[in-house]
C-alpha cells in the first residue's frame, strides 16, 4: 500500500504541487527518499523518524521509500517534514489515509513531535486554495495561513499528537484567526524636518505619483531624514498590494508571528549589498531587497557608494517591475514594483558647490564620483532636487512645518484621483501615474499649448531621452493632480521640467 500527501515546493512566490509517496515494505530496515532532495529534505529522514519515536509510534523493521513526485523537480527546505511523517503514519495505520486527502501538509518537525514553522505559509494556502484543498500547518503559521480565505480550511496543530487525535476525532483543532501587526504609532514625521521647504515639496510629489526620487545634498542637511519620513505620507496597501507584498514576505521568511501590515515596506539596505541581496538569488534563489520593497520604497544611501554593476542590476527592475532570476536549472521571477529613492554627497568629499567651500582636488572630484551612477540608470529617476544644508536662521527659527498627517492627505486625494482615471480607462491594476505605459500616459497627461510648447522646447534644447519626455509627462499629471486640475497646464509642465534638469551638482552628461 502506498500512502499519499500532498504538499508544496516554493518557484518564486508560488506553490508548485508535490505528491508525498510513502511505501512501506519488505526490505532492508530504513528509510530512502527520492524526488531530487536538497541537504535539508534528505535530513529530513532523521526528524521524522525521532519525532515519530516521541510521538509514541515505533517505525516496523521494514523497508520506506519516500518519493516526491514530480522527481525531476528539486525539492528544497524543511517544510516537506510533516507531510512525510503523516504519509508514514497512514501507511502504518496510525491516522486514516483518506483524512488527509483533503489538505496540502507544510511544516517542520523538531526531535520531540512538535511542530515548528517554516516560510512560506501564506502562498502555501493560496496554492491549496487553488487545488480546492485545505492546509495542514504548524500553529505559529496558522495565523498568517488563514489571510488566504475564510473558505480555507486550516488546521494548524502543535504536534503530531494533536493532529493525529483531530483525525481520531478524540481532539478538535479550531481555524487560526488571521492577523495583524499593529500600526507604529511613532513613525518620523515631517514636522521634524526645519527648512528644505523644496525637497519635502518633491518629497510629496514623488509621494503622489510613486516616482523615483535622487536627493543630492552635502553631509548632514537631513536627507536620510527626509527618506525616513517618506512612509509616513505614503497611504496603506490595498487588499490585493498586501497579499502580494505578504507573499513575499512570506517566502522569505519575514512575517513575525504570521502578522500582516498594511504598511508599505521600506527597506534600506547598507551600500556593501551585493547583486544577490539587492535583486535576489544564492542557493535557493530567494527574494532580494528590491522584491522585499514591493509596493514600498527602496531607499539606497550613499548612491554611489554602491558598487556599479549592483546599481546598474535595478535597471531592469525599475522597468518592468520584477526581479528574474536566471539559473542554468531554473528560473524564479520575483514582483518588484518599487519606489526608488535615493541619497548622495555631491562629491567624495561632500561639499562641493557648497558657498564658502572648496574642494581639494576640484571639479575632477565631483565628475569622478557622480559618474560611478550610469547615465541609464540616472534616466530612470522622475525627480532629481538639491538638498543643501541647513541654516542656521532654520534651526533656530520656531518649528511651523506641516505635519505628515496633512501632507498624506493631499497625497491620498493625488492617489484615489489617479486610481479612479486608470479604472475608468478599464486598467484597475494600475494605481499611480508612474506605472502608466507611454501611450496611456500621453492620452492623460496631454497638456494644453502653452504647455506643450513649453515642453517641446525644453525637450529640444536639453535632449530629453524619449523614457525622459515621457517621465516628465508622468511628473506633471501627478502635479496637476495634487492642485485637483483635469488638464496638464504650463505650470506643472515647468515644475516637472525643474525636476528633471540636473541641479548644479549633477552633471549634464548626467
Amino acid at each position: 500500500m502506498v500512502a499519499r500527501v500532498s504538499t508544496v515546493a516554493f518557484q518564486g512566490i508560488e506553490g508548485v504541487p508535490v505528491d508525498v509517496q510513502v511505501m512501506v515494505a519488505p526490505g532492508k530496515v530504513g528509510m530512502q527518499i527520492v524526488g531530487l532532495p536538497d541537504k535539508a529534505v534528505a535530513e529530513s529522514r532523521e526528524r521524522v523518524q525521532a519525532a515519530l519515536h516521541a510521538s509514541g509510534l515505533a517505525l516496523p523493521a521494514k523497508k520506506v521509500t519516500v518519493n516526491l513526485a514530480p522527481a525531476d523537480l528539486p525539492k528544497e527546505g524543511s517544510h516537506f517534514d510533516l507531510a512525510i511523517a503523516l504519509g508514514l503514519m497512514a501507511a502504518l495505520g496510525a491516522i486514516p489515509a483518506d483524512a488527509l486527502s483533503g489538505y496540502v501538509v507544510i511544516g517542520e518537525l523538531n526531535l520531540d513531535g512538535t511542530i515548528a514553522p517554516v516560510a512560506g505559509a501564506l502562498p502555501a494556502a493560496i496554492g491549496a486554495n487553488a487545488l480546492g484543498k485545505g492546509l495542514i500547518c504548524p500553529a505559529e503559521s496558522g495565523a498568517e495561513a488563514a489571510w488566504a480565505g475564510s473558505e480555507i480550511d486550516i488546521l494548524a496543530p502543535r504536534s503530531l499528537i494533536a493532529i493525529a487525535n483531530h483525525f481520531r476525532g478524540t481532539q478538535v483543532l479550531s481555524r487560526p484567526e488571521p492577523a495583524i501587526r499593529a500600526a507604529a504609532a511613532n513613525l518620523p514625521d515631517l514636522a521634524d524636518i526645519k527648512g528644505q521647504e523644496s525637497a519635502k515639496r518633491a518629497l510629496e510629489v514623488a509621494a503622489a505619483g510613486n516616482h523615483n526620487l535622487l536627493m543630492v545634498g552635502p553631509p548632514g542637511s537631513g536627507k536620510s531624514m527626509l527618506a525616513a519620513r517618506l512612509p509616513s505620507i505614503l497611504p496603506p496597501l490595498s487588499p490585493a498590494e498586501l497579499l502580494e507584498v505578504s507573499m513575499i514576505h512570506s517566502i522569505a521568511g519575514q512575517l513575525p508571528g504570521g502578522k500582516l501590515s498594511d504598511r508599505r515596506p521600506f527597506r534600506a539596505p547598507h551600500h556593501s549589498a551585493t547583486m544577490a541581496a539587492l535583486i535576489g538569488g544564492g542557493l535557493r534563489a530567494k527574494p532580494g531587497e528590491a522584491s522585499l520593497a514591493h509596493h514600498g520604497v527602496l531607499f539606497l544611501d550613499e548612491f554611489p557608494e554602491f558598487p556599479p554593476q549592483v546599481l546598474d542590476a535595478l535597471r531592469q527592475p525599475l522597468e518592468t517591475a520584477e526581479c528574474v532570476i536566471a539559473r542554468a536549472n531554473h528560473r524564479v521571477s520575483y514582483p518588484a514594483a518599487i519606489q526608488l529613492v535615493a541619497a548622495m554627497n555631491p562629491c567624495r568629499c561632500g561639499m562641493a558647490g557648497e558657498p564658502g567651500r572648496s574642494c581639494a582636488r576640484g571639479p575632477r572630484c565631483m565628475a569622478d564620483y557622480q559618474a560611478r551612477i550610469s547615465g541609464p540608470l540616472m534616466d530612470r529617476i522622475d525627480i532629481r532636487i538639491d538638498v543643501p544644508a541647513v541654516s542656521a536662521a532654520d534651526l533656530i527659527r520656531p518649528a511651523t512645518a506641516e505635519a505628515s498627517a496633512v501632507v498624506a492627505r493631499r497625497v491620498a486625494r493625488a492617489r484615489e484621483l489617479q486610481r479612479d482615471r486608470f479604472a475608468a480607462l478599464g486598467h484597475p491594476e494600475l494605481t499611480s501615474n508612474a506605472r502608466a505605459s507611454t501611450t496611456m500616459i500621453e492620452k492623460i497627461a496631454e497638456p494644453d499649448a502653452a504647455g506643450l510648447q513649453l515642453l517641446r522646447d525644453a525637450a529640444e534644447k536639453m535632449k530629453f531621452s524619449a523614457r525622459g519626455y515621457h517621465r516628465v509627462l508622468k511628473v506633471a499629471r501627478t502635479l496637476a493632480d495634487l492642485d485637483g486640475a483635469p488638464t496638464v497646464g504650463r505650470i506643472h509642465l515647468a515644475e516637472a521640467i525643474s525636476y528633471r534638469v540636473a541641479g548644479e551638482r549633477l552633471p549634464a552628461a548626467a
